[in-house]
């Protein structure tokens, strides 16, 4: 990764006096049936309209999700999802829901007090926005679906481990640890504390990669700052299905994706997006796997920077 690209760090705090889009990181409290709980987000960049970002998981740290070439022209928000980091934990971790995180996300949102925002969902994040989409269509100039499905359950899911049981077998003579591969995918996380579900995490990162070991220079301390929390796993819910109502979705939409070495979200899913929201673009990124923007991110921005500068709409004054 070009050094051009590394994230600069963002202060502890922000002067609150400065306004909900000073750089640095903010915490407000958002009310959960009747409970306060503390929502962190972090703002990098000053400069054209507001992004606001949703990471994977759910229960992965946000931080994996910097996107530093976007930073430099547009304001970026990145959301600390509830139940991980310095963010608020729930009474009840089976509340960890698509409802919740949208309801989490909506208090952000309300809270910048913006003119319509450019919202970018990646992976479990992206399930997250298009539910926000349905529901709060108001609030967006425009929709990034970042590597991630309309749908979950048993097909989904056993479309992954049957991509990640290839992988295994491709590079276990090569790299023996990857026979662990398919059971750390699996494992039930909500049985392991913090430290037990980053491992997991950690452990299968190089599948979420196209030639991991071949820039392990590049890609191995992101490896090891990668950081997931357990609980959010414990969340009750029916699996995620939105395929017949993408046709609601009205912000423009890009939908973006790695090429068939995304063992999770890849092409596939991307294409049921594609087909079934209104007027959607498709782009798919050669040589990139569920990362993009780490993998190669001078296209990634490219092709992101592109459609945010034909849909969104300006900062509001004063900001």
């Amino acid at each position: 990764m070009n050094s051009s690209a590394v994230p600069a760090v963002l202060p502890r705090a922000a002067d609150s006096a400065a306004g909900p889009l000073a750089p640095g990181t903010h915490t407000i409290t958002v009310d959960h049936r009747g409970t306060a709980v503390a929502q962190r987000y972090h703002v990098a960049g000053a400069g054209g309209p507001v992004c606001v970002a949703l990471s994977g998981g759910p229960g992965i740290g946000w931080e994996y999700l910097r996107m530093p070439l976007l930073e430099r022209a547009f304001t970026m928000v990145y959301v600390e999802p509830v139940g991980t980091g310095e963010s608020g934990r729930l009474p009840d971790p089976r509340e960890y829901t698509l409802p919740t995180y949208t309801h989490f996300l909506n208090g952000v949102i309300e809270h910048l007090a913006q003119p319509p925002v450019t919202l970018l969902g990646h992976s479990y994040g992206g399930f997250v926005a298009q539910q926000y989409a349905l529901e709060h269509p108001e609030h967006l100039a425009s929709l990034v679906l970042y590597d991630t499905s309309p749908v979950t359950g048993e097909e989904f899911w056993a479309d992954a481990v049957a991509n990640m049981e290839r992988f295994a077998r491709r590079h276990v003579a090569d790299h023996p640890e990857v026979a662990r591969y398919v059971e750390a995918l699996t494992a039930p996380l909500g049985r392991l504390d913090d430290d037990g579900a980053t491992e997991c995490l950690r452990t299968i990162m190089p599948a979420y990669v196209v030639d991991y070991w071949g820039r392990e220079d590049e890609f191995g301390p992101a490896r090891g700052s990668l950081r997931m929390y357990a609980e959010p796993s414990l969340g009750e819910g029916p699996a995620f299905d939105v395929r017949e109502r993408l046709s609601g979705v009205t912000a423009p939409t890009l939908v973006l994706v790695g090429a068939e070495e995304d063992f999770i979200c890849g092409p596939r899913w991307a294409r049921m997006l594609h087909e079934r929201i209104p007027g959607a673009r498709l782009a798919v990124l050669d040589g990139t796997g569920h990362l993009a923007h780490v993998e190669r991110p001078a296209e990634f921005t490219d092709t992101v920077a592109g459609f945010l500068r034909e849909h969104s709409v300006p900062r509001g004054p004063g900001h």
